[in-house]
């Protein structure tokens, strides 16, 4: 069991913060790396030492494997610890990391390497006999194979891209005239997005939800879950709100997810922190969807629910320790819910924002917490995701953990930019949420951008509040169109290859 002394955090921004922090709690000294655009970041300042990598452009700075391994090298670091996104996920990254003697705060290069692959990951699981969506479970390039393959599981289909995520490389078929050309175009996105063309096809599941278990394994063949997270409201395919427990999983199916999601992880003999995906049919039947070999951005929520501090035991299994406690020692609660608070505006379709925090004022109180990497002063840097913080409360119960929601986000100021805080109180006000019953098209069926800062019990309100505001503000539009016009191409000409 080696012992870490000094930790490099090959990341920015909050994750790199909240590491940080726990290294600090454990007496582990700590090396920040940093872009140019990061000078003033908040990270660099908070870690022991600071190291530039560059230029913003990500390509030259927070992606350079040999610049950040000399970096550990000259200042004796004893781990590396690389949040998420970035290198998280790089299995050269993590091979070159071990080749060094450096510990890496994370799974072995095969376990990214299999579970980087949906097909790879399909393959590893399968002798579990856990459940898939209908679908292939090789590549297709041939289009009449394709066509085949449509008529027997049936229409609507999905074709996703085998490496990466966030959408790309995913395209929804309706019907069989529309096979083909929608096939191209998911391997010529994933072929450009990342270096892969390789596509499979699955039934499309019309009223998912997207439910996630985090499991945590040790190098002595222990892994438990830490139970699910229900992350199914999103836009562009990337999670918006998340909350722990999911409000529809009954004791049985919990155990029985949470099994599979176990069985996953010892597919691919993993170590560390890491997160099992699900997809969730109208009947509750689960199918697996991937696993992601890294912390989450919505670890907040588990930590909340459960008390355990995922990145110190991230740390201590790196360190060859013993999980410290068993499945049965584990337990829920009360419930947690996280509002991802982005510089977007939810009225442009989400288009990123960027510019000045005039204004930055965090909410306070019991069971309120704010993961973010920003002050108030301090510029919303257009290299980066646009993510400012994560708004997290916990409570007794999920109707209480809702109305807290509410009072933070209320009590949360951001001037300068537009933010996604009212969309989030949107969802939080929202019937169908309250009830449970939604889905990950909730964005495209309830939110109404025009009438986002209304807040109706009834959804005949929302129609009307939004009818009410196009006719009043018709004018104020018109003008307001002229002047954002080139403010917006601008921002989605530089935005488009980093939105997640």
């Amino acid at each position: 069991m080696k012992k870490i002394g000094k930790l490099l955090i090959a990341n920015r921004g909050e994750i790199a913060l909240r590491i940080i922090r726990t290294a600090k709690e454990m007496g582990i000294a700590t090396v920040a790396v940093y872009s140019e655009a990061d000078r003033e970041a908040l990270h660099v300042r908070y870690a022991d030492e600071a190291v530039c990598l560059g230029p913003p452009p990500s390509s030259e700075s927070y992606l350079l494997t040999e610049k950040i391994i000399a970096v550990c090298k000259e200042l004796r670091v004893d781990a590396i610890h690389p949040g998420y996104g970035f290198l998280s996920e790089n299995a050269s990254f993590a091979k070159r990391v071990s080749e060094e003697g450096l510990l890496f705060v994370g799974p072995s290069p095969e376990a990214i390497k299999t579970m980087g692959s949906k097909l790879a990951a399909k393959s590893a699981v399968a002798i579990y006999g856990i459940p898939m969506v209908p679908g292939t479970e090789d590549a297709v390039e041939d289009i009449r194979e394709a066509l085949q393959i449509a008529e027997e599981i049936g229409y609507p289909l999905l074709i996703k891209a085998s490496a990466g995520g966030g959408g790309k490389g995913m395209r929804i078929v309706e019907k069989k005239e529309e096979l083909e050309e929608q096939m191209n175009r998911a391997i010529s996105e994933a072929k450009s997005a990342f270096g892969d063309g390789a596509v499979f096809i699955e039934k499309y599941i019309t009223s998912p939800r997207h439910i996630e278990f985090q499991i945590l394994g040790d190098s002595h063949g222990n892994t438990v879950h830490l139970f699910e997270r229900e992350c199914s409201i999103q836009r562009r395919h990337q999670k918006v709100i998340e909350e722990a427990p999911s409000a529809i999983l009954s004791e049985d199916l919990r155990q029985e997810m949470g099994q599979a999601a176990i069985d996953v992880a010892k597919a691919c003999a993993y170590e560390g922190a890491g997160t099992v995906e699900f997809i969730m049919d109208d009947k509750l039947n689960f199918y697996f969807l991937e696993m992601n070999t890294r912390l989450q951005v919505e670890h907040p929520v588990t930590e909340a629910i459960t008390g355990i501090d995922l990145v110190a035991e991230q740390i201590r299994i790196a360190e060859g320790a013993v999980l410290p406690f068993r499945q049965e020692d584990l337990s829920i609660n009360g419930h947690a819910v996280e509002s991802r608070v982005y510089a977007e505006d939810p009225k442009n379709n989400f288009l990123p924002d960027i510019g000045t925090l005039h204004t930055y004022r965090r909410p306070q109180g019991p069971g309120i917490r704010v993961d973010d990497g920003f002050e108030q002063g301090m510029q919303i840097p257009i290299y980066y995701d646009p993510m400012i913080a994560k708004l997290t409360v916990h409570a007794s119960d999920r109707d209480t953990a809702l109305k807290k929601m509410v009072r933070a986000i209320d009590e949360y100021e951001i001037t300068g930019i537009a933010t996604t805080l009212d969309f989030c109180k949107f969802v939080m006000l929202h019937p169908r949420f309250k009830s449970g019953d939604f889905d990950t098209n909730f964005v495209a069926q309830h939110f109404l951008p025009e009438a986002g800062e209304e807040n109706a019990d009834e959804e005949s309100e929302f129609l009307a509040a939004f009818l009410a505001t196009r006719l009043l503000n018709e004018k104020k539009w018109s003008q307001k169109t002229k002047q954002a016009t080139m403010k917006n191409r601008t921002v989605q000409s530089l935005w488009k290859t980093r939105l997640k």
